[in-house]
């Protein structure tokens, strides 16, 4: 997938971050900076020794020519959450600029190292795309053999509230996962992602549909298969009750799942009922639902109530 170079001013910035922890369960110690607009939030350190730290993007949304850039270094038993403040907005380009009438891309780049046992979950909120907007994302993550990462995004391609599309707009991206392992290195994950033109009708794309999901689970190779089998069947069984199309597979050390429909929220429970099947297969405590997100439901105890009436 080819990078597209635009001209013209925007915001470039970049956040990083570096976490570590010796012993499991103990508060995680981090170091952090941030260039405008990007901003860390304070930090919560849980009981079961997981730190959540939310990232403030501070411009109110994203224009053409605009660069974000986010790394994080993670060692040892690190446990940590990382999360959006709010859903991103992504304003649209197309036909904005009298020079460039193809209008200009914005690019979001993030950089993963886990080490060592580290455990990493990012898991921002939606994304909005707004007519005629363009963004590329590069997603890239190299793991230990006995880290873990875990990842998710909702898209909303066009504002369909107001009956408004993606236009002539398009939403790129490329995930990238690789572990290291006795001084070799070996792919757990290529997946490259265009959503745009003749993909947002085609019912091998989006089908019309407003909202793209996309979670990614890459466990540590020191969990079981026996247990990642159980966990897959979990995200499976977990999805009847909501609308949409979803569905999931194994990967050679994880799962992927992907959603595609009209709701950000069946996306959000879907995923978030997963993220606290993976919680309890890494021998973690149920994820608390994190202080920013501004959820008026409860998925996790939605997907309580649901595994108890099938147990019966």
């Amino acid at each position: 997938m080819a990078s597209q170079t635009d001209a013209g001013p925007g915001w470039h910035a970049r956040a990083w971050l570096e976490l570590d922890s010796t012993t499991p369960g103990l508060r995680v110690r981090h170091r952090a900076g941030a260039s405008a607009p990007l901003k860390w939030q304070r930090a919560s350190h849980h009981d079961d020794g997981f730190l959540e730290l939310p990232l403030l993007h501070t411009a109110g949304g994203l224009v053409g020519g605009d660069r974000l850039e986010l790394d994080v270094r993670s060692q040892h038993q690190a446990r940590a959450l990382l999360t959006s403040v709010a859903a991103q907005k992504v304003y649209g380009s197309v036909g904005r600029f009298r020079g460039q009438p193809g209008g200009r891309w914005a690019h979001q780049q993030f950089r993963f190292e886990l080490h060592d046992d580290s455990w990493l979950e990012w898991l921002p909120q939606e994304l909005v795309m707004y007519a005629g907007a363009l963004l590329e994302q590069r997603i890239t993550v190299h793991l230990a053999e006995g880290a873990g990462f875990l990842c998710a995004d909702v898209v909303r391609l066009g504002r369909s509230a107001a009956g408004e599309d993606l236009g002539e707009g398009c939403w790129r991206s490329r995930l990238e996962i690789r572990r290291r392992s006795s001084g070799d290195c070996r792919w757990e994950l290529a997946d490259a992602i265009q959503l745009d033109g003749a993909s947002l009708q085609g019912e091998h794309g989006m089908a019309g549909q407003p909202v793209f999901g996309s979670l990614v689970w890459v466990a540590p190779c020191t969990l079981g298969s026996q247990v990642r089998a159980v966990v897959l069947e979990q995200a499976r069984s977990s999805r009847s009750d909501l609308a949409g199309t979803l569905s999931c597979g194994p990967l050679a050390c994880g799962l992927i799942a992907r959603y595609r429909g009209d709701s950000s929220q069946a996306a959000r429970f879907w995923f978030t009922r997963i993220w606290a099947a993976i919680r309890q297969a890494g021998g973690h405590r149920p994820p608390l639902i994190p202080r920013v997100w501004p959820f008026q439901e409860s998925p996790l105890a939605t997907a309580a109530v649901a595994t108890s009436g099938r147990s019966c």
